[in-house]
């Protein structure tokens, strides 16, 4: 009989995989230290935390937005207080309205469907494929005369089919926005996500690849759709040199959403911003050390990602054959010790990832409204809508991988020993679950 410590194959429970909660799926927070410290603490002294003027100004916001426009090769970067306003800023940037539609994948965040709704235009749903972001196909299907903008999300961190997304809103003659909140430092054959649409928004959020705890910036080339989303990120008017408002120009007369980046929070994103490259190569160095050794597993797959090199790698996405294998993974996941600290989702079946699913989303299945006119589902421009579904089932291929999927967070500080815990667990889910041998790994 052979030795089973010297086989390829051993099916014994030797206990749990791991013993200790798996860290915080927050990127950039591990990342936080002596930099952040010292130009917060630059701002603090200078008594300057406002960016426009001040008794002695320390141009963070403005540094921020030069590194971030020249790493993406773009024009212009705005910093605002957060992505969901720059989502709301872009989009009104681009003139989207009452009549009009923006169309968005069911697999997003609450922000995206907002930004829309309040400016009293109407979400249009589009399938996803499985690059988990939006269907070219399924797009190209829905793009009409009521689109006035795409908005394209590129969802737990790797671009989809953006380029092929970008040519058909080309063609059409409609707005692309591209929502970089989880896949900054991301690319896709060499381009960064954020430099294929008229305008990208980027979210430093707590959960972010870089985090200033709250944040976010805009990017854009056209100089006429910079000045607009400055002033709507403002109050509504350019400045002067002074820094004060300036109403002399009519062209940029709007109402303002008062978003602006403090110092502050630009101090402590500038900080992060210097250590982005390396928080990334942390998240895809052991994302696809992971990936790897789990290859070849029956009954296991992985979300198509179409560029590796240019994954941003915050999440690993695997897909079983049916709902019920899927929940009964994820559960094994977690009975071996996948999981984080109290508060976290560090291992979650994904139909259980609340709002970035469509249909999760009960303020738009419901059709909610900011008023009681029920706008802007009642508007008399939005009644080309009316037949609109937003309930499960609107869109198949988004309801089928949400229930099949089981999403684990790539935390930017796992060592080779917590990869090592995650492989292990893994494959003994699998020859439970999945009825696969387990193999045990190679050094």
């Amino acid at each position: 009989m052979k030795n089973r410590k010297n086989s390829s194959l051993d099916t014994r429970d030797t206990g749990l995989a791991r013993k200790r909660p798996l860290p915080w799926e927050l990127p950039g927070a591990h990342w936080i230290g002596r930099e952040e410290l010292r130009l917060v603490s630059q701002v603090v002294r200078a008594r300057s935390p406002f960016r426009f003027y001040g008794p002695d100004l320390q141009h963070m916001t403005d540094r921020l937005e030069r590194a971030f426009a020249g790493r993406l090769g773009r024009k212009h970067a705005l910093g605002v207080n957060s992505a969901t306003s720059g989502l709301y800023i872009a989009l009104a940037a681009l003139g989207v309205g009452a009549g009009d539609e923006v169309l968005l994948p069911g697999f997003l965040w609450v922000s995206c469907l907002s930004a829309i709704v309040r400016l009293g235009a109407i979400p249009r749903l589009v399938d996803i494929d499985d690059t988990f972001c939006m269907s070219p196909e399924d797009l190209q299907r829905k793009i009409g005369c009521r689109s006035k903008a795409v908005l394209f999300i590129h969802m737990s961190g790797a671009p989809g089919h953006i380029d092929a997304v970008a040519k058909i809103c080309k063609r059409a003659g409609v707005g692309l926005i591209e929502d970089c909140a989880q896949a900054n430092g991301a690319s896709l054959r060499g381009r960064s996500a954020g430099s294929f649409g008229d305008i990208a928004v980027f979210s430093f959020q707590l959960n972010k690849n870089m985090s200033s705890g709250e944040g976010g910036m805009i990017v854009c080339d056209r100089q006429n759709i910079y000045k607009r989303c400055f002033a709507m990120h403002d109050l509504g008017y350019a400045r002067n040199a002074a820094g004060r408002l300036d109403p002399s120009d009519v062209c940029y007369q709007f109402w303002g959403a008062g978003s602006r980046m403090s110092e502050l929070t630009a101090a402590m994103a500038l900080a992060q911003f210097g250590k982005l490259n390396r928080i990334v190569h942390a998240m895809r160095k052991a994302k696809w050390r992971i990936r790897r050794q789990l290859a070849g597993i029956p009954g296991l797959e992985f979300r198509n990602i179409l560029d590796p090199s240019g994954d941003s790698s915050p999440f690993l996405i695997t897909i079983f054959r049916d709902a019920q294998t899927c929940r009964a993974f994820a559960a094994g996941l977690q009975e071996e010790g996948l999981r984080g600290p109290t508060g976290s989702l560090a291992c979650v079946a994904m139909e259980q990832f609340g709002l970035h699913w469509y249909f999760n989303n009960q303020s738009l299945t419901n059709r909610r409204s900011l008023g009681p006119d029920g706008a802007p589902w009642s508007h008399p421009a939005n009644a080309f809508a009316a037949k609109y579904n937003y309930a499960r089932g609107a869109l198949p291929v988004c309801d089928d991988l949400a229930a099949r999927s089981v999403l684990l967070t790539i935390a930017s500080c796992l060592t080779p020993s917590d990869c090592k815990d995650i492989v292990t667990a893994y494959r003994k889910v699998a020859a439970r679950v999945l009825k696969s041998p387990r193999v045990i790994a190679k050094p």
